[in-house]
């Protein structure tokens, strides 16, 4: 099911970038990103011979219009959440199933280069120096499905937090990676060429007391045989962190990421040029770059150019190390 041959891609996360269509392959880039199956961005990209990557929405959704997907908390009443927040519960079958269609309807019409997962964790939100984690999902037909899993008798959030708090993170981080590969295999088996990705928290498994497995769920090892890219949100200004975290993160992924697996990181435009141009210099390379919010760098020719020179030197990074 893997993609042997994952090309080297560059480019903007978000379709107004394609605005600038005709002029960004000058700036090194040979891809997008964006948001769902956008005819239009499809359109355009094949016009200008960019990669079409599609970003695909899992598991999010607007909770003042649905309340019913909010995840329980550890005292069974919906957790809290503002204005961003990622996930839902993940035993409501109505939502798993217009997902599902979703995505295979997609398929059918179009031919990406590439799909990243996105939000595919338990809830919560990392793109921020103060995140609220709590621990979530424990309606009773969650609870039921661990039990089952796990070969228990557990009914109470507290208790399985206090007496099972491992194997609970255990069971979250395999349903997350069962997920990913059902998607995962709805995508290859529309077209084996497709890259399958996924956005990642970018923390390592210790910080916030191992909040990546353990709120979020999301296992490296186990999403592994489905996921074929890794890309960790390395947005340094949003979350408190120095332009040179994208530079420290792919210093220490082999202790994260499988070595058969690729690590592109997507930047944030607010931190450009110097998150971009620490990367540039990592003796660990990125496997190409998405930049999200890219429309304000290549409106810019000068901004453009430095981009340009970005990707020159991961290149030549990259086929020193091959």
């Amino acid at each position: 099911m893997t993609n042997k041959n994952i090309p080297l891609l560059f480019g903007p996360y978000g379709s107004p970038a394609l605005k600038y269509a005709d002029q960004l392959p000058t700036y090194g880039v040979n891809a997008v990103w964006f948001h769902g199956f956008d005819a239009q961005a499809f359109d355009q990209s094949a016009r200008h011979n960019l990669a079409a990557c599609v970003e695909f929405k899992t598991f999010r959704a607007d909770f003042d219009q649905r309340p019913d997907l909010i995840p329980l908390g550890i005292h069974g009443k919906p957790i809290r959440y503002g204005e961003l927040v990622q996930g839902v519960c993940l035993s409501k079958q109505d939502f798993l199933a217009e997902t599902e269609e979703s995505l295979l309807h997609g398929l059918k019409d179009f031919q990406p280069a590439g799909i990243w997962l996105d939000y595919l964790t338990y809830a919560g939100w990392f793109e921020t120096s103060n995140p609220d984690l709590q621990e979530s999902c424990f309606c009773p037909d969650c609870i039921t499905e661990f039990c089952n899993a796990a070969n228990l008798d557990a009914a109470e959030p507290e208790y399985i937090l206090t007496h099972h708090a491992t194997r609970w993170e255990q069971h979250k981080c395999q349903r997350i990676a069962g997920f990913a590969a059902h998607y995962a295999g709805l995508i290859k088996a529309h077209d084996p060429d497709c890259i399958v990705g996924a956005y990642m928290c970018p923390w390592t498994r210790t910080e916030f007391d191992n909040a990546l497995t353990r709120i979020f769920a999301q296992d490296y090892t186990l999403l592994a045989p489905a996921i074929e890219v890794f890309t960790p949100l390395i947005y340094a200004h949003k979350s408190g962190r120095e332009p040179k975290w994208g530079r420290t993160y792919l210093e220490q992924s082999s202790t994260l990421v499988p070595a058969e697996r690729k690590v592109q990181l997507i930047l944030d435009a607010l931190d450009f040029p110097a998150s971009l141009e620490a990367v540039a210099a990592s003796p660990i390379p990125s496997w190409g770059i998405q930049l999200f919010g890219g429309v304000n760098v290549f409106s810019d020719p000068e901004k453009g150019r430095g981009f340009e020179l970005a990707v020159q030197k991961m290149r030549k990074t990259l086929s020193g190390n091959e």
